[in-house]
């Protein structure tokens, strides 16, 4: 991965081997983007495909209402727009980068090129997919299953499973993350969040600093996640 970023746990590139990487990469155009920058808008026709190589995104949709509701967090090695490039043709989320990006920008008909010619990477989308639809079969679980401060507690605890970066002290976070994309993942508002946030630390489970987040007590946080 370019600046020595590891693809993050069920990305695409984290089923692919080097050779197809890189023949991934032969087809496209590195592009930079800065923090706080749209990269593509719920709605919106499509005709091109992003390779995240660095840096992390949200990706969000927003109800008729006006309600935003975090889909996901996205970062090296996970692909952005494929479904709309190979089915709809039209973005169905918005995505919005959360610090510095670098991706590899293909046109859809090259995507689709790869997935009828390039077996390894048909079958890299494919457990991509599973892994997504697994991720959000399980927030809909927790969403009807769970109170507020336990489906925070499960939210950290898959972030840190899949992007958690081990540290003295604990286990950090990978991505940049603010109170109000856990609400947004959660369905609950800012303020309930804060208190399960409050809660946490007051127990010496998690640290929190701006915009990071560090799990103290993995085990802890687990058995707080599934108390009754």
């Amino acid at each position: 991965m370019a600046d020595d970023e590891p693809a993050v746990a069920g990305s695409l590139l984290a089923y692919l081997d080097a050779a197809g990487r890189d023949f991934l990469f032969g087809l496209g155009v590195r592009r930079r983007f800065g923090a706080g920058e749209t990269l593509v808008r719920q709605g919106d026709p499509t005709d091109h495909v992003l390779v995240l190589m660095s840096g992390w995104v949200r990706v969000f949709c927003t109800s008729a209402n006006g309600h935003e509701v975090l889909v996901a967090l996205r970062g090296p090695g996970d692909v952005i727009g494929d479904q709309a490039a190979l089915h709809s043709g039209v973005r169905t989320n918005s995505v919005q980068t959360l610090e510095p990006v670098l991706a590899v920008q293909l046109k859809s008909d090259q995507l689709r090129y790869c997935v009828r010619n390039r077996p390894n990477i048909a079958l890299a989308m494919i457990r991509q997919l599973s892994e997504r639809l697994r991720e959000a079969e399980s927030a809909r679980v927790d969403f009807a299953a769970l109170d507020v401060a336990q489906r925070v507690a499960t939210y950290l605890l898959q972030l840190a499973r899949q992007h958690g970066v081990a540290e003295r002290g604990g286990v950090a976070l990978r991505m940049p993350l603010s109170q109000q994309d856990i609400a947004n993942r959660v369905g609950a508002s800012r303020r309930a969040v804060a208190r399960s946030l409050a809660v946490l630390r007051e127990r010496r489970i998690v640290s929190t600093f701006r915009r990071r987040i560090v799990i103290v007590q993995p085990d802890v946080l687990e058995a707080f996640a599934h108390s009754e």
